[in-house]
């Protein structure tokens, strides 16, 4: 039976007696302790509430809220259809809807605590999951759909690019869709803030612990010169609607400033 961390939303094939990810400095093992549930239960007791962001981009949410709240998008491409980060639950519904816009070709991820049921995602739809392979070890259950891939960049499909950028985590990844006057799919590894006007970088965000500076200079570094005139982030409402790669560039600067 699949088991679901109730903190972070990683998925286990068994109940195990930890959840590594959790334990680690970048998420939290709360003071009630660890906790458990099924990915049964968790499909029974949420749906997935779906937004229209642009017209080939959806994001999809579940509701309640559970374990980290983190969005997943759905990238639609002539190519095929692109998952970018992961949520849980996977209901019939979800199954339904997805199936209708033309399936799952690939799913992509940003970081390790997004991970949650990619696994199930990717055997429902016959899709390939994109994960960079400095953050192997991270991974809680094996799937065949997994590709690990390696150096900062790789085209998934025409104009559609995984951006290796490390901070939060060593393979911390980016989706930049080259659509137009560009799109940045940042997860938390650009974390947008409540001003909508700037974003910030974090090793830990429930710890709140700071990237150092040249950890920073790298991220805004590979960015520079990428036209991307709008960003979404990890959480609902995480929209930056223009001029989002001045944004980034003017937000780096800012924190090394106060760094310094």
């Amino acid at each position: 039976m699949i088991t679901l961390c109730k903190t972070c939303g990683t998925s286990y094939d068994h109940q195990p007696d930890r959840c590594p990810i959790c334990e680690d400095e970048r998420q939290y093992v709360p003071h009630t302790g660890q906790a458990w549930t099924s990915l049964d239960a968790v499909t029974s007791a949420h749906s997935n509430k779906w937004q229209q962001l642009e017209p080939q981009l959806l994001s999809i949410k579940s509701v309640p809220a559970f374990a980290i709240n983190q969005r997943a998008l759905l990238l639609l491409t002539p190519q095929g259809n692109i998952l970018w980060d992961c949520i849980p639950n996977l209901d019939p519904a979800t199954r339904a809807l997805i199936t209708a816009l033309g399936g799952l070709r690939a799913i992509a991820i940003s970081h390790p605590h997004y991970y949650s049921t990619m696994q199930d995602w990717a055997a429902a739809f016959d899709a390939t999951i994109y994960l960079h392979a400095s953050d192997r070890e991270w991974v809680m259950r094996d799937s065949p759909a997994i590709h690990f891939w390696q150096g900062d960049a790789l085209e998934i499909m025409p104009s559609v690019t995984l951006l290796r950028l490390s901070g939060h985590f060593a393979g911390g990844t980016v989706l930049h869709w080259q659509n137009g006057e560009g799109v940045l799919l940042a997860g938390d590894i650009l974390q947008v803030t409540p001003g909508k006007d700037a974003v910030s970088f974090m090793w830990s965000y429930p710890n709140m612990l700071p990237l150092p500076a040249r950890s920073v200079e790298r991220v805004t570094g590979l960015l520079e010169g990428k036209r991307f005139a709008r960003l979404y982030g990890a959480f609902e409402g995480q929209n930056i609607p223009a001029r989002a790669d001045e944004i980034v560039q003017r937000s780096g600067q800012k924190y090394i400033a106060c760094l310094r």
